[in-house]
């Protein structure tokens, strides 16, 4: 199972996730966001960790500039951005994930257009936020996707759900991606929690 941790933002901290050696590392590039990235970080991650810039409807040139500064491997977006706009991204060479945000009466046919121009979907649980509002969503409502693209789950995952997520049998689930109930304050990530969450995943 691929494990991705967004919403990094410290040097030191970030230094000590990639010693764990998560899947996906999130960077997020949203001024509305508590962990806007807002300076420059001066990490090299090993090859095998996709660096991933999180952004809400934004153009493809802040987009690029944002991959060319931070040497920028996955985009995730979060916002509105069409089948057209994720085909552009991902003619760039870049993992491309689409997060959407999912509620009880989701219509998983609108995502029909977007198979083949995104490398994963991302399923989010639908608050005021575009993401980030660490909450979940109904997980039985996975089983209405019946589509081919991979998707990892998100949505206000903790420390407690390592057990839940492994029952998961859809044949598409392939990771999940954590954030706030990881952290010890906005955009500072509980490493040692991170670490026994990921053996317990693997366990």
């Amino acid at each position: 199972m691929k494990l991705k941790v967004c919403g990094m933002r410290e040097e030191d901290n970030l230094l000590q996730l990639i010693a764990l050696q998560p899947n996906f590392i999130g960077l997020i590039f949203h001024e509305n966001s508590s962990r806007n990235v807002i300076e420059s970080l001066h990490v090299k991650l090993p090859e095998d960790i996709t660096l991933t810039g999180v952004f809400v409807d934004e153009s493809e040139a802040f987009i690029l500039k944002k991959v060319e500064h931070y040497n920028l491997k996955g985009i995730q977006l979060h916002g509105n951005e069409s089948p057209a706009f994720c085909q552009q991204i991902q003619n760039k060479g870049l993992v491309v994930l689409k997060a959407f945000n999912i509620h009880d009466d989701f219509d998983f046919s609108v995502i029909a257009p977007y198979h083949g121009c995104c490398t994963y979907f991302l399923w989010d649980a639908f608050g005021k936020n575009a993401g980030g509002n660490g909450i979940a969503f109904n997980w039985e409502l996975l089983a209405h996707y019946k589509g081919t693209t991979p998707f990892l789950l998100s949505g206000g995952i903790d420390a407690t759900m390592a057990e839940s997520l492994k029952k998961i049998k859809h044949p598409m689930f392939k990771g999940i991606d954590i954030n706030s109930k990881f952290e010890l304050k906005p955009a500072v990530k509980d490493i040692e929690k991170i670490k026994l969450f990921k053996t317990q995943l693997k366990s």
